[in-house]
């Protein structure tokens, strides 16, 4: 299937801030540009796969980095949960272990494992158990969101949350939480080398609600319920902002 051309990554953008109402020393700052758009995840519905010639991995193809120890120690509970008939390289996982070592930006870090080019967590088309991220559907059968049992760096996806300490002039101090898009670039260097990225694809831009929305269950991971109120109030309020252009190229 071709692919629509990507958006150029330089837009204008509307950023709002606000003090988290449940912490004063938070502030968040977000990008209702990226927010608002119509962006949703299109994995098997005309996914291309950042991996050319393999769309079914859709972003899978190079396994997901932990955030920390925890992260790490969360899925492996819910893998041992899985059976076979769920998990395809269930007997790899247990065998030769689901995670490994590796550097992120030349630090040493941990990722899931790879096997057959694509996470160990990821069923292949034609598997009895259904395609798929294995972990996704262990949360649906269970009655979970897929944020509890999948590595914090896929559920995120494709937002990005920046946190940083900030000293104010009155020699105060606020970590600066930043909500924004996960674009090519998030990915460093390598970013540009990706065969296709969702967020500025139109293709991807076809929700039926905006960001905010569909990603209120992450959004509130991220920044907490009291946070994500305000920030579902100030979007409601916003009008005439600039839109993502591949929001735009997709209605057109």
């Amino acid at each position: 299937m071709p692919r629509l051309r990507e958006v150029e990554p330089d837009f204008p953008r509307d950023f709002v801030e606000f003090t988290d109402p449940s912490d004063p020393t938070q502030v968040i700052r977000a990008d209702l540009t990226w927010l608002m758009s119509s962006w949703t995840c299109i994995y098997g519905a005309g996914c291309h796969g950042v991996i050319e010639g393999r769309a079914d991995d859709g972003c899978c193809s190079h396994g997901a980095f932990y955030s920390d120890e925890a992260d790490e120690a969360r899925v492996h509970k819910f893998a041992k949960m899985l059976k076979k008939k769920d998990w395809q390289y269930a007997e790899v996982g247990r065998s030769k272990g689901m995670s490994v070592a590796d550097e992120l930006e030349g630090e040493p870090a941990r990722k899931t494992r790879t096997v057959d080019g694509a996470c160990i967590f990821l069923n292949r088309p034609g598997f009895p158990g259904g395609e798929g991220c294995s972990l996704h559907a262990l949360a649906l059968r269970i009655g979970l969101h897929p944020l509890d049992t999948k590595p914090d760096v896929c559920w995120q996806l494709p937002v990005r949350r920046l946190q940083e300490v900030v000293e104010r002039p009155d020699e105060t101090t606020v970590t600066l939480t930043t909500l924004g898009e996960f674009d090519r670039r998030g990915w460093g260097p390598g970013g540009e080398d990706l065969h296709w990225w969702c967020t500025s694809s139109p293709e991807a831009h076809v929700g039926a609600d905006p960001v905010v929305v569909s990603y209120g269950p992450e959004l509130t991971a991220l920044i907490g319920a009291e946070a994500y109120a305000e920030l579902v109030r100030l979007c409601t309020e916003r009008v005439g902002l600039p839109q993502h252009p591949a929001t735009v190229a997709a209605q057109a």
